[in-house]
């Protein structure tokens, strides 16, 4: 492990190890999404082999709040997990032993707390090393025999699409270690999706494409083009078959805008889990859905691997496509709001926000503007704001534009600089979105210059 991992940051996992082997019963908190459920299994399991007594609470966002609640938890030992950036100073107030594990962008260096984060060590934790990769290797750092929980870790790897461009930094040790260790098998990637070809391009939003996503005449349509009969599945097609059907996919999707870049992406390669018998991004989907649908518990469950969480697990991520894709058709004929450097789009209806920002971003949206996403269903309002890579090339920070724009109305935001997230109170969206709007624009001038 000392080659790949700094040994500043083996020597701080260390002390973590030290701190939670002192105590019987420990507090879990983490984030909601398939990142940080998967953290949140892998600690869970940890835990249980320890013989420890736990117990795991999810939020949706680290807020002043949600503070208060993690302020008031009796705990004399708690875990931290893809959450406390923002909030280092707060956590070094408490009395109690607190592990921080997070990989978004660094605020402040704990004086008091045991604090993990890729950043402190030269490390990018957006592309590099996600919160389930520090929870992991937290796992191993207690105990060696820990390392079949790799395949949990590729979940919130895929999660927060740390595998996109190819894996990075800590994310390859990973990857190397569990393939020789019999846990991951790395495949080649496609613009085809996994599974059975009607199901998965009608429900598919990854790559979004008009006029087949959510459409079965359209489904029907691309198949019969590239000559590929009904009940067909990726592994059931020839090369040929495979050839016809992408170089559609790949028509359609450079008809409705979407850059090479973003198609590369899309033909990344997949991580299969050996013991689960499945891909990540299949695993990730399921956390992602279980956490999403206010049923963490069965995702982490699920992440445990479960069986009946993750047969549950599975109907949910079924339902939650068909909704989402169902939403996404929806938002590509209402169009995005278009400002000067920033495009927006209300989701209040339809609350998967976030993925509708990634999807929107890449699919659909003007690739030289970051896209924000609004759900006002309740005061404060939640954002998420999606950027690509070129245009963080062009000087956009979206944790400091979120972060700085939330801040002018009273509300907060943080995150990475490609995707970013924040709440702002309901009645300051406009002046919310004038500032953010400003903001992207200067930092765009201050590279060109």
């Amino acid at each position: 492990m000392e080659t790949e991992v700094p040994s500043k940051l083996l020597s701080t996992l260390s002390q973590a190890a030290d701190i939670v082997r002192g105590h019987n019963f420990i507090q879990v908190f983490s984030h909601y999404d398939a990142d940080g459920v998967s953290a949140a299994a892998i600690i869970a399991k940890t835990l249980m082999r320890a013989g420890k007594e736990f117990r795991v609470t999810l939020f949706t966002t680290l807020n002043d709040m949600n503070m208060e609640t993690i302020r008031h938890t009796k705990a004399e030992c708690m875990i931290v997990t893809d959450l406390g950036a923002s909030y280092i100073d707060k956590f070094d107030e408490m009395s109690c032993d607190i592990v921080v594990l997070d990989h978004h962008t660094v605020i402040s260096e704990a004086k008091r707390i045991c604090y993990a984060n890729p950043h402190l060590y030269g490390i990018d934790g957006m592309v590099a090393g996600c919160g389930a990769t520090m929870a992991f290797l937290f796992s191993i750092t207690m105990d060696e025999n820990n390392w079949d929980l790799v395949q949990i870790a590729f979940a919130g790897i895929a999660g927060d699409r740390q595998h996109i461009n190819g894996l990075s930094g800590l994310n390859t040790y990973l990857l190397k270690e569990g393939t020789r260790r019999g846990f991951i098998e790395e495949m080649p990637g496609s613009l085809i999706p996994a599974g059975d070809l009607m199901t998965e391009l009608f429900v598919g939003t990854d790559p979004y494409i008009r006029g087949v996503s959510g459409n079965t005449d359209g489904v029907a349509a691309i198949l019969a083009d590239a000559g590929i009969g009904h009940g067909k599945s990726y592994m059931d097609l020839t090369d040929d078959e495979r050839r016809r059907l992408s170089s559609l996919i790949a028509v359609k999707l450079t008809q409705q805008g979407m850059q090479l870049s973003s198609m590369n992406e899309i033909a990344r390669n997949r991580y299969y889990l050996k013991g689960m018998k499945m891909d990540a991004e299949q695993l990730s989907s399921i956390l992602n859905s279980c956490g999403r649908a206010g049923i963490g518990g069965i995702g982490i469950a699920a992440g445990m691997g479960d069986e009946r969480a993750l047969t549950h697990g599975y109907e949910i991520t079924k339902d939650s496509a068909q909704e989402l894709v169902g939403h996404m058709v929806e938002l590509d004929s209402r169009g995005l709001n278009q400002m000067e450097h920033i495009q927006w789009f209300d989701s209040s209806t339809s609350g998967f926000t976030g993925m509708l920002c990634g999807i929107a971003m890449q699919s659909i949206g003007d690739y030289r503007k970051p896209t924000i996403g609004v759900n006002g269903s309740n005061d404060p309002i939640n954002l998420s704001s999606r950027g690509m890579w070129t245009q963080l090339d062009n000087g956009v920070d979206l944790a400091v534009a979120m972060r700085e724009a939330c801040a002018s109305v009273g509300g907060e935001g943080g995150g990475h600089r490609i995707a970013a997230g924040g709440s702002i109170p309901a009645d300051r969206l406009d002046d919310f979105l004038k500032k953010l709007d400003e903001i992207i624009g200067q930092q765009q001038v201050k590279t060109s210059n």
